[in-house]
């Protein structure tokens, strides 16, 4: 991402996989909008060139602070603002949207096709977590009922980082590259990657979900962490730190 001016942002695609995610956001998000929170606006596609390959993007400059760095005034309000967003979300129309796959990293599938990528991070694990008491979370996760009704329009990568913050409250989601419509559980996973104690019961309050779609977004957010931390653990301290937090708040729920 560079800025462009001060009133616009340019995303060039690091590599060819994610260039899928730039087309898609340009169709869907100007169909989406507009939403409760701030959401980026695609202004024009940029085509490949002999100085760079794949197709890029610019869009409006979102006003705000990462919500990982960012303070908030009142975290309950948080939650029932992202809540509303969700629910926002999920009313739009789904037809014709695009079914989870590669362009989104399978966000929205159900969680038994993540379970041996689950598994393999376990493995990789045994000294830096309890893996044993994680598998049994996760296997609580596995054992609730699937999404059998029409899939919904989710974000797919609700977590701070792509959370903006102004003033203290929650103003904007950003990175739409996980959109599709799916299983909707998937978007509960920021109640435990960055909400905590009554702001999370106050997002469940709003939000409304069955029991099995919150155990769903419970698993979502345990698989998330405990497959990002192995593959982060020397490269990135912050989000290793938020996997830890997000594991431990799943195993203490």
């Amino acid at each position: 991402m560079f800025r462009l001016g001060d009133e616009l942002a340019v995303r060039l695609p690091r590599r060819q996989g994610a260039t899928e995610q730039i087309e898609k956001e340009h169709r869907w998000l100007p169909r989406l909008a507009p939403l409760p929170l701030e959401i980026p606006a695609p202004i024009a596609l940029g085509q490949p060139s002999d100085d760079y390959p794949w197709r890029w993007s610019v869009y409006e400059w979102l006003i705000g602070e990462s919500a990982i760095t960012a303070a908030i005034d009142d975290e309950r309000a948080a939650a029932i603002a992202i809540a509303g967003f969700i629910t926002a979300l999920q009313r739009i129309d789904p037809t014709g949207g695009p079914e989870p796959g590669s362009h989104n990293f399978g966000r929205g599938v159900p969680l038994a096709k993540r379970d041996r990528y689950v598994r393999a991070a376990l493995a990789s694990l045994e000294r830096e977590l309890d893996a044993a008491l994680v598998a049994a979370a996760w296997e609580r996760a596995l054992d609730a009922a699937v999404w059998t009704n029409a899939p919904l329009w989710i974000h797919g990568d609700l977590a701070p980082g792509n959370l903006l913050v102004r003033n203290g409250c929650i103003t904007g989601v950003i990175d739409f590259g996980g959109l599709a419509v799916g299983d909707p559980a998937c978007d509960l996973m920021v109640a435990w990657n960055f909400l905590t104690g009554d702001a999370r019961a106050a997002f469940k309050t709003t939000l409304n979900p069955d029991e099995a779609t919150w155990a769903r977004g419970r698993g979502w957010a345990l698989s998330m962490s405990v497959i990002a931390l192995p593959y982060y653990l020397k490269t990135n301290p912050v989000i290793v730190e938020n996997s830890r937090r997000t594991i431990a708040a799943v195993l203490s729920d």
